[in-house]
């Protein structure tokens, strides 16, 4: 028994693990491939049966999972996010969840054959969206900015209050009546509120009191997080059943938003712990299911779920922003952005296994149902949210634009020739000259330290996917690309090579996951590129044909260029590295540093 529990329990892992990183390699969403890895191991082979493994505490274990990933979902909302988006987002967490729970209950009450009970319980149940599955979507789609905002704080909130509304229903499913419990489910919404809102407030200031006054040693600061986290959720699911999962989005919310500690590393924590959460939740919930029961379940469930995405999702978007700033294409993508995801998923489970133990009928394809939605969603979310996001003109599926570190001189030309080359760029700096400098030259600009988080959460990033460290510090630069690293991928992000360093003692001054990839060439640093300038030497843009090609191009400067960027056919730009073999194409363009010949006549 020991020796099947231990293979079981670390095949969850594994395959957990392995979904996600082959999502990652087809450029999958991840939840796609652990469902369906789940649902191998689960009911198609018979190894994984997590009831049989993991007995009564399953339960439990997914409810606690589902609150941290809710907690470290309540650390990426700040307040003052919500100005622009903040009628919107009320009326589509009241509005917007009344009619996508209205549509869901009667559409799964006349195409599904459900019970009224059953179809309202489900109709509550899959109000919520996933953010688990949208912020992934949001990092990979880059839409404008309230865009991407309504989408983060709607699928964040509202998991906890389709878990209220979830919990109203399965209360009047067993109490007997809806009428019965309307009195009841009064009293249930504010108790949960306030229990919800006391705990979490508390909860999240006792920690900011430990972070603050050093009570906390560094190495145990993510530790005591997850466990004030989880007592936040027993706590108050002690004075309220299932106002835990209110409690802890709320206490992420307050930490996201004070200004006493840094979160920094607890958020990098609980993405890593949500990793291993999402894997193994998924795998365990789709390793229960009951085949017999999808034989059931025929053409009428994809039917249901095209009203979802056709009619609910869009009726919904389109009524909660009738007063809103949002575009018509804006409205649009909204109306395609709203998957299912793990909320959905542990909520059903949760709430089927405890009607089917009072005899309540049809509760067993409450789970199957919720899981074709999820797949159905994710699947047609995830492949093409980010087509119709260009098709839109909402967002830019391959930013080329350059944020740069540093506003000196240099930078600043190099900032206007990029513009004038149709880039957009964003220039960030401590030096006020700088900044002015800048936005004199209508170049957009932001006062102050890269390594400011509130700094970072301002910084406007449609159409930006490169990040250039170009500072006289050298650790100054390595830091902007480590901190930054969750905003750019680790090969957009580039920095001047340090000055004074060799080959040899590079290996051990800088590896490269502490640093970005070295700019323009081998001996190319701060250095060096101040001295060109300071020589008179310039910023050109020349393009490559067939007659002036690479070599004519560097006879031309007597091979006295340093190239920074090339930019082909299809406007792309590609930032030249130390390590790369440079060989532009006719019809590219060069962007280089060159010898201004009116100075040398």
């Amino acid at each position: 028994m020991s020796e099947h529990f231990l293979l079981a329990l670390s095949s969850i892992i594994i395959l957990g693990i392995g979904a996600q990183w082959l999502a990652w390699r087809l450029k999958l969403p991840s939840i796609l491939l652990l469902l369906l890895f789940g649902f191998i191991a689960g009911p198609l082979s018979g190894f994984l049966n997590p009831d049989e493994l993991i007995g009564d505490i399953l339960l439990p274990i997914v409810s606690i999972a589902v609150a941290l990933i809710l907690f470290e979902g309540g650390l990426s909302l700040k307040i003052k996010e919500l100005p622009k988006i903040g009628g919107a987002l009320l009326f589509l967490l009241t509005f917007g969840v009344t009619i996508t729970g209205v549509i869901t209950a009667i559409a799964a009450y006349t195409i599904l054959g459900f019970n009224w009970q059953i179809s309202i319980l489900l109709g509550a149940i899959l109000v919520v969206t996933g953010p688990t599955v949208i912020s992934p979507l949001l990092r990979h789609i880059r839409p404008k900015r309230k865009v991407a905002d309504i989408l983060k704080w709607e699928g964040i909130v509202i998991d906890p209050i389709g878990a209220l509304f979830a919990l109203l229903v399965f209360e009047a499913i067993l109490i007997g009546g809806f009428e019965e419990a309307s009195i009841s489910g009064l009293i249930v919404i504010g108790k949960t509120i306030l229990f919800g809102s006391l705990v979490g407030f508390s909860f999240g200031w006792l920690l900011i009191i430990l972070i603050k006054r050093f009570w906390i040693p560094d190495f145990l600061q993510e530790t005591v997080t997850l466990s004030l986290v989880v007592g936040a959720f027993v706590c108050s699911n002690f004075f309220q059943h299932e106002s835990g999962l209110f409690a802890t989005t709320l206490m992420g919310i307050a930490m996201a938003n004070q200004k006493q500690v840094t979160v920094k590393r607890i958020l990098e924590f609980k993405e890593n712990l949500s990793v291993l959460i999402i894997s193994f939740l998924f795998i365990i919930l789709s390793a229960r299911l009951d085949l017999t029961v999808f034989k059931n379940l025929s053409y009428t469930s994809l039917l249901f779920l095209l009203v979802l995405i056709l009619i609910a999702r869009p009726l919904a978007v389109f009524v909660s922003t009738i007063k809103s700033e949002f575009t018509l294409k804006e409205k649009i993508f909204l109306s395609w952005m709203a998957p299912r995801g793990i909320v959905a998923a542990a909520v059903a489970s949760i709430f089927a296994l405890r009607l089917s133990e009072k005899n309540i009928p049809q509760t067993e394809f409450i789970v199957p149902i919720t899981f074709i939605v999820i797949v159905g969603t994710v699947a047609l979310y995830g492949l093409t949210a980010a087509p119709v996001a260009r098709y839109l003109k909402v967002a830019q599926s391959n930013p080329q634009g350059v944020l740069m570190v540093g506003g000196h001189t240099w930078a600043l030309e190099l900032a206007k020739v990029l513009k004038t080359n149709q880039f957009q760029v964003a220039i960030i700096d401590t030096n006020r000259e700088d900044i002015y400098n800048a936005r004199m030259a209508k170049v957009s600009a932001y006062h102050g330290s890269v390594l400011s988080e509130s700094l970072i959460d301002d910084l406007r990033l449609e159409g930006i996917g490169k990040l250039l460290a170009l500072t006289s510090n050298d650790e100054a630069n390595s830091l902007a690309c480590l901190h930054l690293r969750d905003l750019f991928d680790s090969k957009e992000l580039f920095q001047l090579k340090p000055k004074g360093k060799s080959k040899a003692t590079d290996k051990t001054f800088s590896p490269q996951y502490l640093r970005g990839r070295y700019l323009f060439g081998d001996k190319i640093n701060f250095d060096y590129l101040d001295e060109k300038f300071s020589s008179g030497a310039i910023i050109k843009t020349s393009k490559l044909t067939e007659e002036f090609n690479y070599e004519s191009y560097l006879k031309h400067y007597n091979n006295d260029v340093v190239i920074l960027f090339i930019i082909t056919e299809d406007k792309q730009l590609n930032v030249v590295t130390a390590d790369m073999n440079l060989n532009p194409k006719p019809n590219q363009s060069i962007i280089a540093i060159v010898p201004n010949k009116e100075n040398n006549k």
